[in-house]
């Protein structure tokens, strides 16, 4: 029985009180409604004042027993995380005797520097963390998870880790290794099978390949281990002899253990294509797919590009997560005095708010995260996207479908006539959309749209160029804001340093003042963030806030130039002033701030940007 599901004793006011901060937390995070809320609360006091509000939570269906334990741990300050195989380090196994971690539930995942990093369960009772350290005589950091979480990997680790950490592999993932070493034994068996006669591969060939088990193993393995890891594409790039599959992970391309001979290449494309409902004949022409499935309870949309090389096909599959839910702004690393102006912005009556930045860089999460914020039932709110990313309650979301006609233009010609007062526009790609979209901007709604430009001043001549007369970007255009996604520092294993001297005038080149920080940090990597001292993204951002006024002086020349006077005179919050804050924080590493602002000449190498701590 998991920890949410276990009876409790009556509670004092004091758990009364944390049930219903519980309750607020997962409200805030999007996780219940306020009727749920007080539903659940009343179900409590009527029927069961015994019993948490986690586990009538639970029970009714409103929120999931990882949402619960997650909002617990976060309510007394503890990180929460799903545990995978990749997580366990089996040298950390040792440390604690096998019937303990039955008995208490929970779980070593890695040891380094005296410290021992351990999964549990019942992360509230103080006597377990004391046992632990008695038990293992180290220091002890603890992660919260699910009970069932821990009990399903801790059974398949069993065996090979905790009996022999050999043979589990270095970086735990002893049932990964396993299955994949399984699958490339039955891959070469039918290689060898099919290697005698080997021509040309005909359609009924083909489907009969794709049907076979190692080739639905190892399509339903790469999808399992991109979901497991949290990636968000699968790579299938052929080569000379083999075909190479790598998971891009917090935006690194991570290579998959074993490389597949690329005779099979043909019958894997043609898998996937099956699913995707996608025609297996045609091998020439590029090809999109999509096809939903459900792995493990959780609804994931896999969305399907081929394109043909002279080496055969390679395949790129995007994961769309169906429980992905959508947060709110704070929840996105904006810092505080410039998420206050961006609110602003998105609760102004009309006008036109843009999120600029390259292709993958968290702009349509910003804009789902901002309607989310302003969804009511006093106003109309409609979006125009390609494809519909996630489906946001209480919004109208249309998708685009341009091979039938359906443009961004002709759907947001249409939209205007379906009395708006809040627009979304997937994104802005041609002169006739931004036309249209500044003047709905112009006619009372309020507009909000992404476009692609390095900063946020170059979204004004890019709007200019694009075919929109300057008087009306003036007078529509509100405020831009700029993001970029860098590699969040992995809160188990970073390290203050101290800062060379060489980064101190870097830093005061960029902020325009002498850097008054002594130290910073830096990642050194664990077992947790796969040695690379980062885990996870977080968004960098600069907002440049626009009044009609602003343009005065610049006689319609709304170029590059004009622009970066603008800049100086405007309300603006440079990339680099919201890089240096984060790393103040210990949020990103000082590279990230070298590397997304250009301070540095090309081709020139960075200053040793840290040095090591007295």
């Amino acid at each position: 029985m998991s920890a949410a599901s276990q009876p409790r004793p009556a509670p004092d006011a004091r758990h009364a009180r944390r049930d219903v901060q519980l309750g607020e937390l997962l409200r805030r995070r999007g996780v219940l409604t306020e009727e749920q809320l007080q539903s659940a609360l009343a179900i409590q006091r009527a029927k069961h004042p015994d019993r948490r509000l986690g586990t009538i939570l639970v029970e009714q269906g409103y929120a999931s027993e990882r949402d619960v334990v997650a909002a617990r741990a976060a309510s007394v300050g503890l990180p929460f995380a799903t545990i995978t195989p990749r997580l366990v380090n089996p040298d950390a196994l040792r440390f604690l005797p096998s019937e303990f971690c039955e008995r208490r539930n929970v779980l070593p995942l890695a040891h380094a520097d005296g410290w021992l990093t351990v999964a549990v369960e019942d992360f509230t009772d103080l006597h377990l963390v004391e046992e632990i350290k008695r038990q293992s005589n180290l220091q002890v950091q603890i992660l919260a998870a699910t009970g069932d979480n821990i009990r399903q990997i801790r059974t398949g680790l069993t065996g090979a880790a905790a009996g022999d950490p050999k043979a589990a592999g270095k970086d735990g993932s002893a049932k990964e290794g396993a299955a994949a070493g399984s699958i490339q034994s039955e891959l070469d068996e039918l290689l060898i099978l099919s290697s005698e006669n080997r021509q040309e591969e005909k359609t009924q060939d083909l489907q009969t390949a794709a049907a076979g088990s190692p080739i639905v193993k190892l399509v339903n393995h790469m999808i399992k281990t991109a979901v497991e890891a949290r990636a968000s594409d699968i790579h299938i790039e052929p080569e000379e002899e083999e075909f190479r599959i790598r998971y891009r992970i917090d935006g690194d391309l991570v290579p998959e253990q074993f490389r597949p001979s690329i005779h099979l290449l043909p019958a894997v494309v043609s898998r996937i294509k099956i699913i995707a409902g996608m025609d297996i004949s045609e091998r020439r022409l590029p090809q999109d797919g999509v096809v939903s499935i459900m792995l493990a309870n959780r609804p994931v949309e896999l969305r399907v590009s081929t394109m043909a090389t002279p080496l055969g096909e390679k395949v790129v599959m995007r994961l769309v997560d169906g429980n992905r839910r959508t947060g709110n702004l704070d929840e996105l690393g904006f810092m505080p005095g410039l998420i206050n102006e961006f609110r602003a912005a998105i609760r102004e009556p009309h006008g036109m708010v843009l999120v600029t930045g390259p292709t993958g860089s968290g702009k349509t999460t910003t804009l789902y995260s901002a309607l989310s914020e302003i969804i009511s039932q006093t106003i109309n709110i409609s979006t125009v996207e390609d494809p519909v990313e996630r489906k946001l309650k209480g919004v109208n979301q249309f998708q685009v479908h341009p091979k039938a006609g359906f443009t961004f233009a002709k759907a947001l010609r249409s939209l205007l006539r379906q009395d708006p007062d809040v627009i979304m526009v997937g994104e802005i790609r041609d002169a006739e959309t931004a036309k249209l979209a500044t003047e709905a901007a112009l006619t009372g709604h309020l507009v909000l749209s992404t476009l692609h430009t390095n900063d946020a001043p170059s979204a004004v001549p890019r709007l200019v160029n694009m075919g929109v007369e300057p008087y009306l970007v003036a007078a529509s255009l509100r405020a831009v804001l700029s993001q970029r996604l860098v590699g969040r520092l992995c809160l188990h294993c970073r390290q203050q340093t101290g800062i060379s001297h060489a980064a101190r005038a870097a830093w005061q080149k960029l902020s325009g003042r002498p850097c008054q920080v002594e130290s910073i940090y830096q990642g050194v990597g664990c077992a947790r963030c796969r040695h690379t001292g980062y885990l996870g993204r977080v968004a960098v951002h600069e907002l440049l806030l626009l009044r009609e006024e602003t343009f005065e002086g610049l006689g319609g020349e709304l170029d590059p130039r004009g622009m970066r006077q603008i800049a100086k005179v405007s309300p603006f919050r440079p990339l680099a002033h919201d890089c240096l804050e984060k790393i103040t924080q210990g949020m990103i590493s000082i590279d990230a701030l070298f590397e997304l602002t250009g301070a540095l000449e090309k081709g020139e190498n960075p200053p040793p940007a840290l040095s090591p701590a007295a």
